[in-house]
C-alpha cells in the first residue's frame, strides 16, 4: 500500500513539474514575442510618459528663524498654436499688462511666424503671480462669452507655474547670501557654496498619463534647507552702521564683520556695496570685479598695524619678549639695508611692550621680527594663516600673499616691514581667523556661516572646528591683557561702557605703482571682548577715509558702534553683573 501511494505521489510531483516548466516557458514566450514589443511601445507612449522632476530649492534661514532665502511661484507665459483661436485678442490682452513689456505687434508676429515644427511659443517667462492671475481671469470670462464654438476669446494662451528663487531681505546680507540665476545655478556666497545641497537630486520616473493614477507619481525630496549662524538683526543694524560711517568719515567703501572667536560662528558680514538679489541681473551695473561682491573674503589687501598683535604674539610666544621687556626707542631702526621709521618719525624713548602696542610703534615690532630671526617670525606667520585660505563656507575667497624667505621678491627688509603690515596682505576674515587664537585662549577658530542642516524633518547641526594652537593659552590671556590695557592708557574711542575690550588699530597707506601714498589710507580696527570671557570680535575695514586718514579716529569708534549693538542684542551683561553671578 505504501509503495502505492509513493508512486502516485512520484507522478503528481512530476505532472506538476512539467506543469510549471510549460507556464514559464508561455511567459518567457509572451515577453518576448512581437506582440509584447508593441504592447509596451503603446504603454509607453499612451498609458506612461518619462519626466523628470526637479525638487524645491532648500530655503536659508538666520540662527533665530527669519526667512532669507525662499522660493516663491512665477509663470511662463505662452501660446498653444494648434488651439489658437483670436491671434489679436491674444495680443491686445497679453500687451495690456504692461509690466511684460510686450508690444501688441511683438506678440503677433512671435505667433504668426513661430518657425517650422514649432507648435509652442513662449511669450514671456518670470510672471508675476498677480498679473498671470489677471490675464487667466480675463482669458476665462472672454471664452466663456465667446463660446465652445464662437470666434475670438484667448483660447491657447497657456499658464505654466514653476519655482522661482526669491530674497525677502531684499538687500540684506546679499554680499554673503549670493543670488540664483534663471537656470537655478547659484553664484557667491552660501547660493553657490552649497549650492548642490540647496538644488537636491532630480529623480526621473515613468509617470501614468491617466490622472486617477497620480497615486503613482513619485515624491521628489526637496533640497536641504539651511540655517545659518547669521544673525538677522545685527546683520541689518551692522549695515546701517557701516552705512553712516560712511557718510561720517567720507569714506568711499568699507565692511565690518562680527563672530564669535569661541567657535569661529559668523555674527554679521556686511559690506557697502549690496544688492537686491530680487533682481541679480542688476550685477554686472553694480560690480565691477567678482571680489567686489564681498571684500571681507576676497579682497587681500595690506592692514597695517592690526598685523602687530600676531608679531607680538609669535615674539611673547617664542620668548623674544615678556610683557616687561623694554628698548630705548630712537625712532628707526637699520634693517636690511633700508631704515624703518615709526608711523609719526619720532623716537617714543623707552618703552616696554605694552607702550608698543599702545604708541603702535613701527621700530619696536621690526626690532622683534629681527630678534625672533626669518625661520621663526615666518613659521608662526604660517601658523596663523596668513596666505592660506580659511576655508570659509562662502565662494569667493582669496588667499592673500604672505612672501618668504627665498621667493624671489623677498627682501632682508621685508622681515621688518612684514612685522607691521606691509608687503603682507590679507583678508579681514584671514586676520580674525588669526586674532582668534589670541582672544580663545590659543585655539585657532575656522570661520564659517552654516550652522545647520534640514533635510527630511532631520536637523543635523555643524560642530566648531580648529584649525589647531600657533600660541599657548599663556601668551594669549597675557597679549589680550595687554591690549586691553593699551586701549585704556590711551582712552581710545574703541573702548564700551561696563565692558573690558582689547583691540588694536591699523592706518595702513595704500600701495601706488610701487610706493605707499600718505595721503590715502586704509583705516581697521580688530577688537573682541569681554575681555576676561569674549564672546563676539569684531573687524571694521573703512577703504580710504578723508575726515581721517586714522584708524584710531574713523575704525575704532565705528567698533565701539558696533560692539554696543552687538552686546544689546546677544544679551551680554556687564562685566561686573557677569563676574558677580559666576561668584554666586
Amino acid at each position: 500500500m505504501r509503495q502505492q501511494y509513493a508512486r502516485r505521489a512520484r507522478v503528481l510531483i512530476v505532472a506538476m513539474g512539467v506543469a510549471a516548466l510549460a507556464i514559464v516557458v508561455q511567459i518567457v514566450r509572451i515577453q518576448n514575442s512581437p506582440e509584447a514589443a508593441i504592447f509596451r511601445q503603446n504603454a509607453s507612449n499612451y498609458a506612461y510618459e518619462l519626466k523628470t522632476f526637479y525638487p524645491d530649492r532648500g530655503e536659508i534661514y538666520d540662527r533665530n528663524g527669519h526667512l532669507l532665502a525662499g522660493n516663491t511661484i512665477v509663470y511662463e507665459i505662452g501660446v498653444d498654436l494648434g488651439a489658437v483661436r483670436d491671434v489679436h485678442a491674444i495680443a491686445t490682452a497679453v500687451s495690456s499688462r504692461e509690466r511684460l513689456g510686450l508690444s501688441y505687434d511683438s506678440i503677433v508676429d512671435a505667433i504668426q511666424n513661430p518657425g517650422e515644427g514649432i507648435s509652442y511659443v513662449v511669450l514671456a517667462d518670470y510672471v508675476a503671480v498677480e498679473d498671470a492671475n489677471y490675464l487667466r481671469n480675463l482669458k476665462l470670462g472672454l471664452n466663456n462669452l465667446a463660446g465652445d464654438a464662437g470666434v475670438g476669446g484667448l483660447v491657447g494662451l497657456e499658464f505654466k507655474p514653476h519655482p522661482y528663487r526669491s530674497y525677502p531681505e531684499k538687500s540684506l546680507a546679499s554680499n554673503l547670501l549670493g543670488f540664483v540665476n534663471r537656470e537655478g545655478r547659484g553664484y557667491y556666497g552660501v547660493e553657490e557654496n552649497y549650492d548642490a545641497v540647496l538644488a537636491g537630486a532630480p529623480v526621473q520616473a515613468l509617470v501614468p498619463t491617466d490622472p486617477n493614477k497620480a497615486f503613482e507619481i513619485p515624491r521628489v525630496p526637496n533640497g536641504t534647507t539651511l540655517v545659518l549662524t547669521i544673525h538677522r538683526d545685527l546683520q541689518a543694524a551692522t549695515e546701517k552702521i557701516l552705512d553712516q560711517a560712511l557718510i561720517d568719515y567720507g569714506a568711499p567703501s568699507g565692511s565690518i564683520v562680527v563672530m564669535d572667536p569661541r567657535n569661529g560662528e559668523i555674527f554679521a558680514m556686511a559690506t557697502s556695496t549690496r544688492m537686491d538679489l530680487n533682481q541679480f541681473w542688476n550685477y554686472g551695473s553694480i560690480y565691477n570685479t567678482a571680489s567686489d561682491f564681498n571684500p571681507p573674503i576676497s579682497t587681500p589687501y595690506e592692514p597695517g598695524s592690526v598685523i602687530k598683535i600676531l608679531t607680538m604674539a609669535a615674539a611673547l610666544d617664542s620668548g623674544a619678549a615678556v610683557p616687561g621687556t623694554t628698548y630705548l626707542d630712537t625712532g628707526s631702526i637699520l634693517v636690511g639695508g633700508a631704515t624703518i621709521q615709526n608711523w609719526d618719525q619720532n623716537p617714543w624713548g623707552l618703552q616696554d611692550m605694552t607702550g608698543c602696542l599702545q604708541h603702535s610703534l613701527n621700530v619696536c615690532m621690526a626690532m622683534l621680527s629681527t630678534t625672533m630671526g626669518p625661520t621663526n617670525f615666518y613659521s608662526y606667520m604660517d601658523k596663523f594663516g596668513l596666505g592660506h585660505l580659511t576655508n570659509i563656507d562662502l565662494a569667493g575667497e582669496a588667499a592673500g600673499r604672505l612672501k618668504f624667505p627665498g621667493d624671489a621678491d623677498w627682501y632682508p627688509v621685508d622681515l621688518a616691514t612684514n612685522a607691521f603690515g606691509q608687503g603682507v596682505t590679507a583678508t579681514p576674515i584671514q586676520i580674525m581667523a588669526a586674532a582668534s587664537s589670541i582672544a580663545n585662549h590659543g585655539k585657532m577658530v575656522l570661520p564659517h556661516v552654516l550652522n545647520a542642516m534640514v533635510r527630511d524633518g532631520r536637523q543635523y547641526s555643524v560642530p566648531a572646528q580648529f584649525a589647531g594652537t600657533p600660541i599657548s593659552e599663556a601668551t594669549a590671556v597675557t597679549l589680550s591683557n595687554m591690549l586691553a590695557v593699551s586701549l585704556e592708557s590711551e582712552g581710545s574711542l574703541a573702548l564700551v561702557p561696563g565692558y573690558r575690550i582689547a583691540g588694536k588699530t591699523g592706518t595702513a597707506q595704500i600701495p601706488v605703482n610701487g610706493f605707499y601714498d600718505a595721503t590715502h589710507t586704509n583705516a581697521s580696527f580688530i577688537g573682541w571682548g569681554p575681555v576676561d570671557q569674549p564672546q563676539f570680535m569684531i573687524y571694521v575695514w573703512l577703504e580710504r577715509p578723508s575726515a581721517s586718514i586714522w584708524g584710531s579716529e574713523t575704525a575704532a569708534p565705528v567698533f565701539a558702534e558696533v560692539a554696543q549693538k552687538t552686546i544689546l542684542l546677544l544679551d551680554i551683561p556687564p562685566d561686573a553683573v557677569r563676574q558677580r553671578l559666576a561668584n554666586q
